[in-house]
């Protein structure tokens, strides 16, 4: 007994210390969600807390944030990111820090409070001034992190909206004595968005190589910065969403410009796959799904495919192939793959296509189009419907994701979940997910092509409709998917070791 406790003991000094993390984003899941950067900083955080970590989040008080389901409280008053009262004469950057607790006390959320730059918006994205807005976010986290009584071991600041931050930390708070200790991994979840402007038509004059100062708050030269590209040259660790596009983004035809910069960093550049909330995105108890199923219960998923057909007023039947759009309608989703060969399929082939989503005018145009010329076999809700779009991975065959490029991809993930079949062209996360069906082996998860061009999505789409055909060996494809490991505490664990080796690089001489 006495050695056992001896043991005890020493297993109890052997044991790892938790890390302290502070994630900074532009948005955040459940408080506020425009897009998939939302869930990830609900998802990840939570995971990792999961494994014993202290993991938080940082984000503006929007006025959209519903203050009665997250009431929050004062943690700081009159914080002054401004250098001095002559950059700041009307005190419009002077903030509070609120902060929420859950009544678990498991999550602890800070928000920044300013009525000028956050509360006054309607919107998350979207305005003139949104250069100020980020920069004001990211100088205010690391004033903030100088007066707080808790510090983080690591910050991770995700995506352009946060770039700033490693450059500020090396620049205007280097060496400072509160905040030196804490490393810094800048994590990209769309290198295609870098900044208030359209990175690829930038005039000499205009170019920011990231080595000038940052501007005051109020300097016009603030909108021409590229937040990305400082992002990189400052952080001790770059992350991105999957390793597939960790190696694209190096090369010119993914780097969006900054693949030089992104090769010279290859050392500190990483990909970890994103995963999805397997208890959001669980055809066994999710609310918006009316037969619940799952892989030994497989036949109740063609029930809810007569609900889904019936609410797009389409013809009800299991033997027809329906495919499945829930995305963001835009050109990196590669829907005009869809739209050169859309036609020919429907015209040739005996199949359905309901799509959930909105975007850029031609694409809404084109779908509206192809609705009205095929009503029998062509279904459309141009609008975000989060609820619906989980009732179309419980009821569609197939989902169609044929991206130009995806950084990771979630549908894909969430899809297969739900025994919804991915065709998928192979870049990105897209390629690190799904597993192209061999039907000699009897392996895959779903329909990849790797070609960006009409004929060999075409191609794949006949050869998906041929193999549904076979209710056999489409099942099998059903079953493989529900099984694939998405879950995000796979993924946390990952990033368990990324945050390690960041605090390493961190403290080594000349990191």
């Amino acid at each position: 007994m006495f050695m056992a406790n001896i043991i005890s003991q020493i297993n109890i000094f052997k044991r790892e210390p938790k890390l302290r993390l502070l994630f900074v984003a532009s948005e955040a899941a459940p408080f506020i969600k425009v897009g998939g950067l939302g869930e990830v900083m609900r998802s990840l955080p939570k995971a990792l807390r999961d494994l014993g970590h202290d993991a938080r989040i940082f984000i503006p008080k929007y006025a959209a944030i519903d203050l009665e389901k997250y009431p929050l409280r004062s943690e700081f008053k009159d914080l002054r990111p401004a250098s001095s009262e002559e950059e700041d004469p009307h005190g419009l950057f002077v903030s509070n820090i609120l902060r929420y607790d859950s009544d678990s006390g498991e999550t602890i959320a800070y928000f920044l409070e300013n009525m000028e730059y956050y509360e006054k918006r309607a919107n998350v994205y979207g305005y003139a001034d949104d250069a100020i807005r980020w920069a004001l976010l990211s100088r205010a986290v690391l004033e903030f992190l100088r007066v707080s009584s808790w510090r983080p071991d690591v910050i991770i600041a995700a995506d352009w909206q946060s770039g700033l931050i490693p450059n500020y930390f090396h620049t205007i708070y280097k060496g400072d004595p509160k905040l030196s200790p804490m490393a810094i991994v800048f994590s990209i979840h769309n290198l295609s968005f870098q900044a208030m402007f359209d990175h690829h038509f930038v005039s000499e004059m205009d170019y920011d190589s990231g080595k000038e100062a940052i501007p005051a708050f109020n300097d016009p030269r603030l909108l021409k910065l590229n937040f990305m590209r400082r992002g990189i040259m400052y952080a001790d660790v770059i992350n991105t969403v999957s390793p597939t596009y960790a190696k694209e983004i190096t090369t010119p035809e993914y780097g969006e410009g900054l693949h030089e910069l992104l090769s010279e960093k290859r050392s500190r550049l990483s990909g970890i796959l994103n995963g999805i909330d397997t208890e959001i995105y669980n055809p066994e108890t999710d609310p918006n799904v009316q037969f619940h199923y799952d892989t030994k219960t497989l036949d109740l998923k063609p029930k809810n495919k007569s609900v889904l057909q019936q609410k797009f007023n389409l013809p009800v039947s299991d033997t027809i192939p329906l495919f499945g759009i829930v995305s963001r309608l835009t050109d990196q989703k590669g829907l005009g793959l869809l739209m050169d060969a859309g036609e020919s399929l429907l015209e040739n082939f005996d199949m359905q296509l309901v799509v959930v989503g909105s975007g850029e005018g031609r694409f809404m145009n084109f779908f509206q189009e192809l609705a009205k010329k095929y009503p029998q076999k062509v279904g459309i809700h141009l609008s975000y419907d989060e609820a619906l779009g989980h009732m179309v991975y419980a009821g569609v065959d197939a989902t169609i994701i044929p991206s130009r490029f995806e950084p990771s991809g979630l549908t894909q993930m969430e899809a297969m979940r739900y025994g919804t079949v991915p065709l998928v062209r192979k870049t990105g996360g897209l390629a690190d997910s799904v597993v192209d069906y061999e039907p000699t082996n009897k392996t895959g998860t779903g329909f990849v092509f790797e070609k960006f061009d009409n004929r060999a999505f075409y191609g794949t789409m006949v050869r998906a409709i041929e193999t549904y055909r076979y209710p056999e060996f489409w099942r099998d494809i059903q079953k493989r998917a529900m099984q694939a490991d998405f879950s995000w505490t796979k993924s946390a664990r990952e990033y368990v070791e990324l945050f390690k080796k960041t605090i390493k690089y961190h403290h080594q001489p000349n990191g």
